[in-house]
């Protein structure tokens, strides 16, 4: 039942009853139901996670709101929707279509139902994040899944405790959920590969423009003057220590069950003291997953979890997944999203944001997997 086109409508009516049973027992938990727009501004997206939106988004135009983007999610939506009523504490659920384009697996969805629970409330966000955890484990109950947790707080804490230009720290947080442009950043940036010598050659030029040929293209000579002079400014700055660089390489490699892993995390914490923070969250998180009646000692963590397909989470990140099921998406995944109430925020009068959590689960696949009823 992996997407709408070709099914019949029984199917589809048990896709949608099971939405309303999750639905349903998320209002019970005390969320409210919201409605969200299918149709959100392409600026706004495009401003959150840039270019790499329309890769998997479908755009569409409007003479008079300019371009459109069919819902990939509901996080976006519901976050300026509390931004611009809400007020913390609150709770929200919602079901209906997202859209999201596929251009590597036709067998992938590219429309489907997600129902969804988010939590704004920074009382306590560890028990946050536990009873989202908790309360979606419980609407796939039945099920067998495996689940895997992360948290995206550490390798940007990480990131933050480099000794190295802003600059640089500003690149690889920005590409935190691109791995490969992170490594390849990284690798750059402590001397582990070569600068090209095309790079070289254009930063020690006398006159860059020399051979450069007639202008052409969006980019004016002021800005690309003003890109030469940044990636001047950059090669002068002293390359990040190669034991810095080891000890993020060894922070990514942690992938065990969480008690386990709190240990490891600890000890890298002795000699990366920048993520101590972080790694006291994730234990927190751990005694409020246990109160929750979660059994950690057979959980899953790892810290590179979450990092291709979840660039709006900053803390917690979670996923349920089929084993042995390589071809089928998580039934069900989630986050913390702190940053992104902060960047919404700011539009809405509140810079400070507000802390939020929140997950989804996929009613289509539970029906398919045989757990509707």
């Amino acid at each position: 039942m992996a997407v709408w086109q070709g099914h019949s409508p029984e199917e589809r009516a048990q896709v949608r009853a099971c939405a309303a049973r999750l639905r349903a027992g998320f209002e019970a938990a005390g969320a409210v139901p919201v409605e969200c727009p299918i149709l959100l501004p392409e600026a706004t997206l495009l401003d959150l996670y840039g270019e790499d939106i329309r890769a998997r988004a479908y755009v569409t135009s409007d003479a008079l709101r300019g371009e459109q983007v069919m819902r990939p999610d509901f996080t976006v939506p519901v976050v300026e929707f509390h931004m611009a009523q809400g007020a913390e504490p609150a709770r929200y659920t919602y079901s209906g279509e997202v859209f999201r384009r596929q251009e590597e697996d036709e067998a992938r969805a590219n429309e489907y139902i997600q129902v969804g629970l988010e939590i704004f409330d920074g009382s306590d966000p560890a028990a946050a994040d536990a009873e989202v955890f908790a309360r979606l484990l419980a609407a796939t109950e039945g099920l067998t899944l495996t689940a895997t947790t992360g948290d995206m707080g550490l390798l940007l804490a990480a990131v933050e405790g480099l000794n190295t230009s802003e600059t640089r720290k500003a690149a690889l947080r920005r590409h935190v959920w691109r791995p490969q442009r992170f490594r390849s950043l990284l690798d750059r940036f402590s001397g582990r590969v070569p600068v090209p010598a095309s790079r070289v050659a254009l930063l020690t030029s006398a006159d860059p423009f020399a051979e450069a040929g007639p202008e052409q293209g969006l980019r004016s000579r002021a800005e690309v003057e003003a890109r030469i002079a940044a990636l001047r400014a950059d090669a002068e700055v002293p390359l990040i220590a190669e034991r810095e660089v080891a000890l993020i390489d060894q922070l990514l490699g942690v992938r065990e069950v969480l008690p386990y892993a709190l240990e490891h995390l600890r000890d890298i914490a002795v000699d990366m003291p920048a993520i101590a923070g972080a790694v006291d969250g994730v234990a927190r998180r751990a005694d409020a997953l246990a109160a929750r009646g979660i059994d950690i000692a057979t959980l899953d963590f790892e810290v590179a979890y979450g990092r291709l397909h979840m660039e709006y989470y900053d803390g917690f990140v979670f996923g349920l997944h089929v084993p042995g099921r390589l071809d089928l998406p998580p039934v069900a995944t989630g986050g913390r999203y702190d940053t992104l109430t902060r960047i919404l925020g700011q539009r809405a009068g509140k810079p400070q944001g507000i802390p939020a959590v929140g997950g989804v689960v996929r009613p289509g696949l539970i029906v398919e997997l045989g757990g509707g009823a």
